[in-house]
């Protein structure tokens, strides 16, 4: 993945890509075997990014490989063009996976995004792998805040479309933004995830690459 040498660039970029994304509707129904969470951590030191990619078992989300890469980072900071930071690196930390995911959780957002191409939709494209979102923050949109019990939810919307949905994923914590990155629907997001909490507010897939990609001192 080539990084764009402007901002209006990658802006044209992102809407090319958004065009291609696919948002089914007849629902996810590859079978699942081994799903994938992708988190990017960032050092500004040294400028550099690490992408943490965890494989895990369908089946018992058990952890089957686990990988780490480290690279420099060549596109600047720019609200709402952060997928040009930290999509390349996390690419490369999927395509070293010794077996292929069959689905993505991304630490981000999938459509939930001004342009409708946050890095899970991104990678998902690029990739064309099936994607989903889970933020822990809100990028654009507007929403009701949700109840305060675990599975508690409500609609997500940007310039009067869904784009995703606010969940509470355990009782009495702030909610996580779910939202379709590539080839997912927004009802199948919801559910995938809810499959993968454990007793942590954020899902199992991307807890786990969240925990890796931190920098370690």
């Amino acid at each position: 993945m080539k990084s764009p040498s402007t901002a209006a660039e990658a802006i044209q970029i992102q809407n090319t890509l958004r065009s291609q994304v696919r948002i089914d509707e007849d629902g996810f129904k590859t079978p699942l075997q081994y799903i994938a969470g992708v988190d990017v951590g960032y050092d500004p030191v040294r400028n550099k990014s690490k992408a943490a990619v965890v494989l895990l078992s369908w089946e018992d989300l058990s952890v089957q490989e686990e990988i780490e890469i480290e690279e420099d980072v060549y596109f600047p900071y720019v609200p709402g063009l952060l997928s040009f930071r930290e999509a390349p690196v996390a690419m490369n930390a999927l395509a070293s996976l010794k077996r292929s995911p069959d689905l993505v959780f991304v630490d981000g957002h999938g459509v939930a995004h001004p342009r409708g191409l946050g890095i899970a939709a991104h990678i998902g494209v690029l990739m064309d792998l099936p994607t989903i979102g889970v933020a822990k923050k809100k990028l654009c949109g507007y929403y009701t805040e949700p109840g305060l019990l675990r599975g508690a939810m409500s609609p997500l919307t940007y310039k009067g479309e869904r784009i995703g949905m606010v969940l509470r994923s355990r009782d009495n914590v702030k909610p996580i933004f779910i939202s379709p990155g590539h080839k997912v629907t927004m009802t199948s997001a919801v559910e995938l995830v809810l499959q993968c909490l454990g007793k942590y507010k954020l899902p199992e897939p991307t807890r786990l690459a969240d925990k890796l990609s931190k920098f370690r001192k």
